[in-house]
């Protein structure tokens, strides 16, 4: 067969493209039968090179996903919240399958109620959330707009509103987070709050499949916030707690942050730590903050090493300036 030049102004001794096979055909290069030939040779090719490209993105989309993963068994404890997080993950991706076969999908929602003290990785697990959603095609975006309820509740009739939907739409492909979210209930019928949570309910069904409402707080006041809006309960199918760590736990936290900078315990001041963090467990104040307590005994330790060293830096070595003795510790307990 000779070469010709085709539409495209390129040579070919077959053609590439459906509209190549309609040209030869017009101009008399090829019969009607081969034309059908090449199109259903053409349609194959189609066919493969589309199963090898989503083959590929289902790939890159489980990498991600495990990667999510990974990041959340990094953090301590959470045992519980761990395994249902995978449970939402295979659920997503079972579903995602029976579409494949053309099976009917479940509907559930995936709204979530986080329950905890502050300090106990709810803020983090959302995020992780976020990533993971996103990895697996439920969210465009995945990120996450944390909230509070001066963020929704406005000063007079109709402001709250107009927040609260500014909020919305800046969640929408991702994860909104309402933090303390009892707090928009505790003003009774006639607060501003109601107008936020309605507005929410509302954005729910209007933005069904388009965002994710987490809604976390303590646990007794938001198994009474739940029960104060009867929409409430059925829209929020996922409950996730977050249980105050125990003090090993709060050990390994704490050495997990010294790390990051570069500090650690001594053996005396590590051992001072974890007696003292088991004599006070299950009797921290209600605000203590779990994590987030560790963290400000740490930083107390570490200003208190800064004073400790500071008069005679010149003699200072590496190894000093990343110790953290029980006298440094000590102070801030």
């Amino acid at each position: 067969m000779s070469l010709r030049t085709n539409p495209s102004g390129t040579v070919s001794s077959n053609p590439k493209t459906p509209r190549e096979v309609l040209y030869w055909v017009e101009h008399g290069r090829i019969s009607s039968d081969a034309a059908l030939r090449h199109l259903s040779q053409l349609d194959r090719r189609s066919a493969s090179a589309a199963a090898t490209e989503g083959k590929a993105n289902h790939t890159s989309q489980k990498d991600r996903a495990d990667e999510v993963l990974r990041q959340l068994d990094q953090l301590v404890g959470l045992s519980g919240v761990k395994l249902l997080v995978r449970e939402i993950r295979a659920f997503i991706e079972v579903q995602q399958r029976r579409l494949d076969f053309h099976l009917p999908q479940d509907t559930q929602m995936l709204h979530m109620v986080f329950q905890g003290a502050p300090g106990t990785g709810k803020t983090t697990v959302a995020r992780l959330l976020g990533q993971l959603f996103e990895a697996l095609g439920v969210l465009p975006k995945g990120h996450l707009v944390e909230v509070e309820r001066a963020d929704l509740v406005g000063e007079y009739i109709g402001h709250t509103a107009q927040k609260t939907r500014e909020v919305i739409k800046r969640s929408l492909g991702g994860i909104m987070f309402v933090d303390e979210a009892y707090s928009l209930a505790r003003g009774g019928e006639k607060d501003f709050g109601k107008e936020a949570i309605d507005t929410l309910v509302k954005a729910m069904e209007d933005y069904r499949g388009e965002f994710l409402l987490i809604l976390a707080g303590y646990p007794h006041e938001m198994a009474w916030f739940m029960s104060t809006n009867p929409g409430l309960l059925s829209r929020f199918p996922i409950h996730l707690e977050f249980p105050d760590y125990n003090a090993q736990e709060l050990l390994e936290i704490g050495r997990a942050m010294l790390a990051a900078g570069q500090y650690v315990l001594t053996k005396e001041a590590e051992q001072g730590f974890l007696k003292h963090l088991e004599d006070r467990q299950g009797n921290w104040h209600t605000n203590a903050g779990n994590a987030r307590m560790i963290r400000n005994i740490l930083e107390h330790a570490v200003r208190r090493q800064a004073v400790r060293l500071a008069g005679h830096l010149d003699a200072v070595t590496r190894h000093d300036l990343t110790q953290l003795t029980w006298a440094d510790l000590e102070g801030g307990l």
